[in-house]
């Protein structure tokens, strides 16, 4: 494994579950691990409701845009979050692929998306002790 774990996090909009993700991991792992996300058909914009739950809990996502999905990305990466995208996405040896089944948030009001969100940070915080440990002086 690289010095600096890689994750990808893939849906197929890339603008709510796969954006929360990125944001999470980033904002609770800093450096420690390179963040990337992207989408097999991405949306224009953010999912609205993503954006103000990231934002109840002080993170900004609204600087972000959805991405499209290349097989570099996906071959450059140590791991590979896939959320909903299915067969779409494209597959190389090497690479560890989970699949994390999560409600999709589109369409989904605030209320709706708040434990979607919640269950993506727990998985983030696993993640994060998997992937970088904090090391015992």
């Amino acid at each position: 494994m690289p010095s600096t774990p890689s994750v990808l996090f893939v849906c197929v909009h890339n603008a709510g579950r796969s954006q929360m993700a990125q944001a999470f991991l980033t904002h609770l792992a800093g450096d420690a691990i390179e963040v990337r996300s992207a989408g097999t058909a991405p949306a224009d914009t953010l999912n609205p409701a993503a954006v103000a739950a990231m934002a109840e809990l002080g993170i900004d996502i609204t600087d972000r845009s959805p991405e499209i999905l290349t097989p570099d990305t996906v071959e450059t990466s140590t791991v590979v979050i896939t959320m909903g995208c299915g067969d779409t996405c494209p597959y190389f040896p090497g690479v560890d692929y989970r699949d994390w089944q999560l409600d999709d948030p589109a369409g989904k009001s605030v209320e709706a998306v708040r434990p979607i969100r919640d269950e993506i940070r727990k998985r983030i915080e696993d993640l994060i002790a998997e992937l970088a440990p904090v090391e015992s002086p």
